[in-house]
C-alpha cells in the first residue's frame, strides 16, 4: 500500500492556497482619491451650471435687415438699423410688452430695456400707449396696432415694427408677458414691499376687475400687485391718466427688481420656471434669462444703476374722422428722444439722427406729418373737414393727455400754446378774442367792435337780426359778447368742435391744468 504523507508528492494534485488579503490604501492614495472625486463633482456642477445659465448670442443681422425685418413690411418709411459696430459684445436690448388678457389683450405696457452687462448699467424706457405712430387707420395710438393686425403673432410683429421705427433700431430680443405673471412672481417671492401712492378704488365687471387698495407702504401679495399696476381710472384715478399709471408701474418694478435680486430668491427657481413657461412668450430661452439674472446678482447690479424713464413727449390733439371729435395723443420730442437713444438705449456705436426715426407731429391746421415726409394715412395728411354739428355717438373712454410743456393747451378754441408759440393743432382756428375771423364759422367776432350787436343789425354769420337783448346767437350757439355775458373762452362750449374750453377747469395733482375729458371712443382703451 502506498505510504501516506502530509507532504506534496511530485506529480500529485497541488494543495489550494488561501487568497491574500487586499492591501490597504496609503494615506497619500486616499487624499488623491478624494481630490479626484471632488474634481468630478465640480466638473458636474460646472456642466450643470453651463446648461442652466446660457449666455445669449447677439442676433446675427446684416446691414440690409435681419430675418425679423424680412418678415415685416416696413412700407415707405424708415428701415431700422440692423447692423454696425456695437458698444460692447455684452450690451443687450430687449422689448418687453405687457399684455392684459383681462382687458382684451391690449399691449398697454411697452418697455424698451438695455442692459450693459460689462458696466452693470440698465435703462428701461416706458412708451406711452397713446403715442402717435405712422399707420394707415384713423386712431393712430400705438396700442391700437396689436388689435388692428388681428392680434397674435401678426399683431405683435406689427407692434414690434412700429417701436423699431420709433427708436430707429431693432431690439435684440422681445419678451411678451401676460400680466398674470407679475402677480404669480410676487406670490413666489412671498410678496413685495411697496409704497402705494394713493388710495386705489375701481370696479369693472366687464373685466372682472375689482381694485381696493389703501395708500401707504405695505407688503403686497400677487393680486394686490396686479391691482396697483393696472389701476388708472376711477373716482380717485390719476389726473394725467396713463402717464400716472406708468409712473406707478416704474416705481413698483423698481421695488420688485430690488427685492428680486436678493440671493434668497435663488432657491425659488423652480417656481419662477413654472411662471415663465405659463405666462411668457419670448425668443430668449429660460436659460438665457437665468444668465441675465446671474450676471445681475453676481455682477453687483444695484437698483441705483437701473434707470427707469418715460419716452420724452408732449401732448397733442388730432381729429378723428370716425368719431368726429378730437382725440388726445402724445408725440415724441425728437431731440430728447435721440439723446436718450444714443446715450442709454442704442447698442450701436454710430450716432442716430432724426433721419433714422419716424416721428409724428400735428400741424397748426390739424393735419399730421411724419419726420420721414411720408404719412401712411393720406387723408390725415390734409387739414380735417369738421362738421358744423358735433357727433352725438355715445363714446367710449378716452383719457386726454396734458401737454407737459404748458399743461394749458386749449383744444376747443384753438388758442396759441405759449410753450410753442404755434396754433393749437386740435382745430387750427384762431382765438376769437383777438378780433380776427374765426375760420370755423366764417362770422365776424363781435368782440372787435366791427359790428355793433346792440343795434339790431344783421348778423353776417346767420342772416338773422340780433335783437340786442343778450340772447344766444343762433349762428354760433354762444352768448352774444356784446351783452356782457360770459366770454366763450371761460368754459362755454366751442361751436366749432362741440368740446368745452378747459381754460376754466381745475388743475391736477401737479398744479397744472388738465385738458378736458372728451369721453371719446377709444377702441384701444383698457
Amino acid at each position: 500500500m502506498p505510504r501516506e504523507t502530509g507532504k506534496h508528492v511530485a506529480g500529485g494534485t497541488p494543495k489550494e492556497k488561501k487568497p491574500k488579503k487586499p492591501s490597504r490604501l496609503t494615506r497619500q492614495q486616499k487624499i488623491l482619491l478624494a481630490v479626484v472625486i471632488c474634481l468630478a463633482v465640480a466638473l458636474a456642477v460646472v456642466a450643470a451650471c453651463q446648461a442652466l445659465f446660457v449666455r445669449p448670442d447677439i442676433p446675427s443681422k446684416s446691414d440690409t435687415g435681419s430675418d425679423q425685418a424680412e418678415e415685416l413690411d416696413y412700407g415707405d418709411g424708415i428701415q431700422p438699423r440692423a447692423g454696425g459696430e456695437r458698444k460692447s459684445d455684452a450690451y443687450y436690448t430687449v422689448l418687453i410688452l405687457g399684455r392684459d388678457t383681462g382687458g382684451g389683450g391690449n399691449t398697454d405696457t411697452m418697455l424698451l430695456a438695455s442692459y450693459d452687462v460689462t458696466n452693470q448699467k440698465a435703462t428701461v424706457m416706458s412708451i406711452p400707449r397713446d403715442t402717435m405712430v405712422n399707420v394707415g387707420w384713423d386712431v393712430k395710438k400705438i396700442n391700437s396696432v396689436y388689435n388692428n393686425y388681428g392680434g397674435g403673432d401678426r399683431g405683435i410683429q406689427a407692434l414690434y415694427r412700429e417701436i423699431s421705427q420709433l427708436v430707429g433700431f431693432e431690439p435684440d430680443y422681445q419678451v411678451i408677458v401676460e400680466w398674470e405673471a407679475v402677480g404669480e412672481i410676487v406670490d413666489a417671492m412671498d410678496g413685495v414691499w411697496f409704497d402705494v401712492p394713493r388710495d386705489m378704488d375701481y370696479e369693472d365687471p366687464y373685466q372682472d376687475l375689482s381694485i381696493h387698495i389703501d395708500k401707504g407702504y405695505q407688503l403686497l401679495n400677487g393680486e394686490q400687485a396686479m391691482g396697483v399696476i393696472r389701476f388708472r381710472d376711477g373716482p380717485n384715478g390719476y389726473n394725467n391718466g396713463d402717464i400716472g399709471r406708468i409712473e406707478t408701474q416704474q416705481a413698483f418694478l423698481k421695488a420688485m427688481v430690488e427685492q428680486l435680486l436678493k440671493l434668497g430668491n435663488v432657491t425659488k427657481i423652480n417656481e419662477f420656471i413654472r411662471v415663465f413657461q405659463n405666462n411668457v412668450e419670448t425668443d430668449l430661452t429660460f436659460q438665457n434669462i437665468l444668465w441675465f439674472a446671474q450676471q445681475a446678482v453676481l455682477g453687483g447690479l444695484s437698483v441705483e444703476n437701473v434707470n427707469f424713464v418715460t419716452m420724452p413727449y408732449k401732448g397733442a390733439y388730432a381729429w378723428s374722422r370716425y368719431y368726429q371729435q378730437n382725440l388726445s395723443y402724445v408725440v415724441p420730442i425728437a431731440s430728447e428722444l435721440l439723446d436718450l437713444v444714443n446715450n442709454e438705449l442704442s447698442p450701436y456705436q454710430e450716432v442716430f439722427t432724426l433721419s433714422d426715426l419716424d416721428i409724428m407731429s400735428v400741424n397748426a391746421d390739424g393735419s399730421i406729418s411724419s419726420s420721414t415726409g411720408h404719412v401712411e394715412d393720406s387723408q390725415a395728411a390734409r387739414p380735417p373737414v369738421k362738421p358744423s354739428t358735433p357727433s352725438t355717438e355715445e363714446p367710449e373712454e378716452e383719457t386726454p393727455t396734458t401737454d407737459p410743456g404748458t399743461g394749458t393747451t386749449d383744444p376747443g378754441t384753438g388758442t396759441t400754446d405759449p410753450g410753442t408759440g404755434t396754433t393749437d393743432p386740435g382745430t387750427g382756428t384762431t382765438d376769437p378774442g383777438t378780433g380776427t375771423t374765426d375760420p370755423g364759422t366764417g362770422t365776424t367776432d363781435p368782440g372787435t367792435g366791427t359790428t355793433d350787436p346792440g343795434t339790431g343789425t344783421t348778423d353776417p354769420g346767420t342772416g338773422t337780426t340780433d335783437p340786442g337783448t343778450g340772447t344766444t346767437d343762433p349762428g354760433t350757439g354762444t352768448t352774444d359778447p356784446g351783452t356782457g355775458t360770459t366770454d366763450p373762452g371761460t368754459g362755454t362750449t366751442d361751436p366749432g368742435t362741440g368740446t368745452t374750453d378747459p381754460s376754466a377747469g381745475s388743475g391736477g395733482d401737479s398744479g397744472t391744468t388738465t385738458p378736458p375729458d372728451f369721453s371719446i371712443i377709444d377702441p384701444a382703451a383698457v
